[in-house]
């Protein structure tokens, strides 16, 4: 390591990981139903005051004797991270060593950066306990540590407590004098070492979207030896004691870049999280990829009635759902039996209540559903533990807890004041053990808050909009309310469910509901039609695909609830028109959404925002096709080193700095000013090349067809495309600290057409000031648009005036544009 470089050569012991609750307290409730995108501070709960406490007191003995599992190399993130998700409040540790050798002996000075806390031992010796555990938040010291001039023995302990997402990480960043060398004490020879930390750095799979059932991976060079690959792809967190999906191992043969693991035809359709390890005899190098499976095809169901989709949809979600409570709804809903899987749906969920694991108020609302509609086909006994259930949650902070559920989003705080209005409604005259409430105070409660829940989306719209994750996810509760509520409660459900759905129906094209986003994750934007929200598109369009999603789902298609006519009537333009809309939503207008949609294309952006700061999970703009359902583009700037990883933002998902956005018609301008020294210096691209049935690098342009659809990305900066690695085939860069995209869509019926779009580009001039910074489009025909950092967007000089202001979309139908 040179000065600036960071030390991430580390052998490892085993994650140590305990169930660490703390005694059950109230919270401090900071709801304010002004919902924001990005992390709330909840102040500290149960196990984090138990944490402070041990602390203060506790004394760590150094460990040298721990077994290695694994090695962390140099490659693909300068943190050495172990980020994840817990469901319960844990105590998390591990121990890592390596030896570090200067050439300058003595005091050598770091930059320690922590989410968590680490201790550092030196020949034995600590020299450094820093213990910020501040949830999520990183802390930063400098530290010195004495350095032998023949080396000497580091040994570090990595501590942070989870409450449930959690930030885990330590970078320990050279700051000198001399340059280090990090010498990894393992039986393993240089040459070993070299290979694992290339497969782990540039490791993908081939393709990403696996359509055959064949599941390969693919790495840049030669293996110089044989190397084992074990690949694991775990069940969801609502059935982590059950089997993995996937368990294989193959062999990457010397000489060779690809091996081919078995099993992946009998997965599920989905977007799945692969865990790899690499071996070469007793050295091992962990990894974490994805990559998607997608076998069913597309669903034509225009020809049938909404009650025969949902029969189909409750059909499918019995046969090849997740073992989850929606999965119990559908065997009830179309008759089936109490039988052995419907007892362990039952079970599963009863226990992920019990437990208190975060996301359990996900699962109480269809559990009260079932327990609301179909009781008297259960057996007694399942009734009797489904009531107890009910009985014994915690509905909100101010009853007592030492759990990690998260309260304070707007798609958790709807699910929690559904689940307390509903469960006091079923039993109104009992007692609620956490709140010591009977159920119909419980009921009356839940109603108050509903109502200020609904005051808030109502006024100020979604902070989670059009998000393919959480739409969903406000399905569970407003589809509950409209079957099982009453009155003023139930009407506004059904409003607002008719209002999702026209969203939906904007934004969706040729069966995969897509576009910009208040929340995404990289799952929402890699793999469309795999999404959970895509079977509502397709149960309420007739067009698209189903899959084991059944969060919400099968509410929709047991219940009563139809998506209004206003939804299907801006699914699919005319052949030759296009629509637009424009609305706002989130607090404060935090997105002024603009659409362009074809039958071919469909571009969509979330203008101005709050231009510079941190993102955390807004997808600003997006470019959709409707010739294939993964022929997708968008650009952003990174938010975390891994390609692979799962921060907010991440790689693809959210911006690590928010840009200046801007759409007009068929055109969206994208400003970035990343400021002083950015950790990430550029912006990118994503374009997936093999899903496309042309995608062109003509000078500074990326241009892309798929089907009659066409499109084209250029920046102000070189666009660069990466060609090894997890980037090869999708990740195009911009380097520079100011840059400006452009993302230009059209289309047309044939190569001519296609030529004519091409040739366009060479007329088009856009032009990057540094001084405002601001960015200028100028096309024959057409006016000049520019993009100021700090004014926004102007048409001929003429500041624009966004047209619509409100929660309802202004829709204006148009010609498309076309070549």
């Amino acid at each position: 390591m040179a000065p600036g470089q960071s030390v991430t050569a580390w052998a490892l012991s085993p994650v140590e990981a305990t169930y660490y609750p703390g005694e059950p307290a109230l919270a401090e409730d900071r709801v304010n139903y002004r919902f924001i995108n990005g992390f709330v501070d909840v102040g500290d709960l149960p196990c984090r005051v138990a944490l402070w406490k041990e602390i203060k007191t506790r004394s760590v003995a150094l460990r040298t004797d721990f077994p290695v599992e694994g090695l962390y190399l140099p490659g693909f993130n300068r943190r050495v991270e172990f980020s994840g998700f817990w469901h319960r409040p844990t105590r998390l540790s591990r121990w890592l060593k390596t030896r570090l050798v200067p050439d300058v002996a003595g005091e050598t000075h770091f930059r320690l950066a922590t989410c968590g806390g680490i201790r550092i031992w030196v020949d034995g010796v600590e020299c450094v306990a820093f213990e910020p555990f501040r949830r999520n938040k990183e802390s930063e010291t400098e530290v010195a540590l004495p350095l032998k001039a023949g080396g000497s023995e580091v040994v570090l302990l990595c501590e942070e407590l989870a409450e449930r997402d959690a930030l885990w990480y330590f970078e320990l960043t050279l700051l000198g004098p001399g340059t280090v060398l990090a010498e990894l004490p393992v039986s393993a020879s240089d040459d070993t070492i070299a290979l694992l930390k290339d497969l782990a750095a540039e490791v993908r799979p081939v393709p990403l979207h696996v359509r055959d059932g064949q599941l390969k991976l693919k790495v840049e060079r030669p293996a110089a030896v044989d190397v084992t690959v074990e690949a694991k792809i775990l069940p969801s967190v609502h059935m982590r004691d059950k089997p993995p999906l996937l368990d294989a191992a193959g062999v990457l043969r010397a000489g060779e870049t690809v091996v081919r693991l078995e099993g992946a035809d009998r997965l599920p359709d989905g977007y799945h999280p692969l865990g790899l390890t690499f071996s070469v005899g007793e050295t091992r190098v962990s990894r974490h990829i994805d990559f998607a499976t997608l076998t069913e095809p597309m669903r034509d169901m225009r020809a049938l009635t909404l009650e025969e989709r949902k029969r189909l949809a409750l059909e499918f979600a019995a046969d090849h759902g997740e073992q989850r409570a929606g999965k119990a709804i559908a065997m009830m809903a179309i008759g089936r039996p109490v039988d052995a899987v419907f007892r362990e749906i039952v079970s599963n969920t009863l226990a992920a209540i019990d437990e208190r694991r975060d996301c359990s108020d996900f699962v109480m609302v269809p559990l009260l559903w079932l327990y609301g509609v179909y009781r008297d086909r259960l057996p007694d006994d399942m009734q009797s533990g489904i009531r107890q259930t009910i009985l014994d949650y915690r509905y909100w902070v101010d009853e007592p807890g030492n759990d990690v559920m998260w309260f304070w989003s707007e798609n958790h705080v709807l699910c929690f004041h559904v689940s307390q209005y509903l469960a006091g409604k079923l039993l109104p005259r009992t007692t609620f053990t956490a709140s010591g409430r009977t159920g119909a105070e419980q009921q009356e409660l839940g109603r108050q808050r509903l109502m200020k829940w609904f005051d808030s989306v109502e006024s100020h719209g979604l902070a989670e909009w059009n998000s393919a994750a959480y739409y969903p996810i406000d399905f569970i509760g407003l589809l509950a309310l409209e079957h099982l509520g009453e009155g003023v409660i139930r009407e506004r459900a059904k409003a607002l469910l008719d209002r999702l759905y026209l969203m939906i129906g904007l934004h969706t094209l040729d069966g995969v509901p897509a576009g910009t986003m208040g929340r995404a994750y990289d799952k929402e934007l890699r793999a469309g039609p795999l999404t959970e929200l895509a079977p509502f598109a397709t149960v309420a369009f007739g067009k698209g695909w189903f899959n084991n999603g059944v969060a919400a789902l099968t509410m929709l298609a047991a219940g009563s609830y139809a998506p209004p006519d206003a939804a299907a009537a801006v699914v699919s333009p005319a052949p030759g028109k296009a629509l637009t809309a424009h609305y706002v939503q989130g607090h404060d207008e935090a997105a002024r959404l603009a659409l362009y949609k074809s039958a071919h294309v469909q571009l969509s952006s979330m203008m101005d925002g709050r231009p510079g700061g941190r993102g955390h999970q807004q997808h600003v703009v997006d470019l959709r096709f409707a010739g294939s359902p993964f022929a997708r583009a968008w650009v952003n700037q990174p938010g975390e080193d891994d390609p692979w990883g799962s921060a907010r933002p991440s790689y693809w998902a959210g911006n690590g700095s928010m840009p200046r956005a801007a759409q007009y018609g068929n055109a969206a301008l994208l400003l970035y000013d990343l400021g002083e020294a950015p950790r990430i210096p550029f912006s990118h691209a994503y374009v997936q090349v093999d899903a496309f049935d042309a995608v062109e690098h003509i000078g500074n342009f990326i241009v892309m067809r798929s089907g009659q659809g066409f499109a084209a990305l250029t920046a102000t900066s070189p666009i660069e495309p990466v060609t090894t690695g997890p980037g090869a085939g999708i990740e195009f860069r911009a380097h520079g600290r100011t840059t400006g995209w452009l993302a230009l869509m059209a289309e047309g019926s044939d190569s001519r057409a296609f030529e004519a779009f091409k040739a366009s580009l060479s007329t088009l001039t856009l032009t990057l000031d540094q001084g405002s910074p601001a960015l200028t489009l100028e096309r024959p025909g057409h006016q000049r648009l520019q993009l100021d950092w700090a004014e926004g967007l102007s048409a001929d000089g003429v500041p624009y005036v966004f047209p619509n202001r409100t929660l309802e979309p202004l829709i204006r139908h148009i010609d498309a544009v076309s070549h």
